[in-house]
């Protein structure tokens, strides 16, 4: 799960609450352990879309794709450009059944064109949902097709 509060703006108990639960989940602990955290960020924060997007990761990882999309299509929706946040609509498309992934993935190619230093990063995200969810067959089909 990679993601930044990026410049939107927080008051700084919001972005304590926010690197707080990032740094437990990058220390290795379980992604049920910091869903409620992100569950009290959006809400707090509704418009913050970096909270969504690491929702989204940690519910896809929970195997809950249902609540997993709600969540990304928020994030998608308040950060378009977030190549992350596409990812894990199209994890969530793919998990659910939903139609349309096709079109995310070329938007994350997209991006990649343009912003290629973002690929490791992401690299890091699917590596980390891999190890954390073993033989996770959505991520590796993303995989292939980002070519990551």
């Amino acid at each position: 799960m990679t993601a930044s509060p990026g410049s939107e703006a927080q008051t700084s108990q919001e972005s304590s609450l926010f690197e707080a639960a990032i740094g437990r989940y990058q220390q290795g602990a379980p992604a049920a352990e910091v869903i409620d955290d992100f569950i009290a960020i959006t809400r707090q924060q509704p418009n913050q879309s970096a909270g969504w997007t690491c929702l989204a990761w940690l519910l896809l990882l929970e195997n809950q794709p249902i609540d997993a999309l709600k969540a990304a299509k928020a994030a998608v929706r308040l950060n378009p450009q977030d190549p992350q946040a596409r990812i894990n609509l199209s994890l969530a498309m793919l998990e659910t059944g939903a139609k349309g992934v096709r079109e995310h993935i070329e938007m994350v190619q997209r991006v990649l064109v343009m912003a290629p230093e973002m690929a490791e990063e992401l690299q890091e995200s699917m590596a980390d949902g891999l190890r954390r969810k073993p033989g996770w067959q959505a991520m590796d089909k993303v995989r292939d097709w980002l070519a990551l």
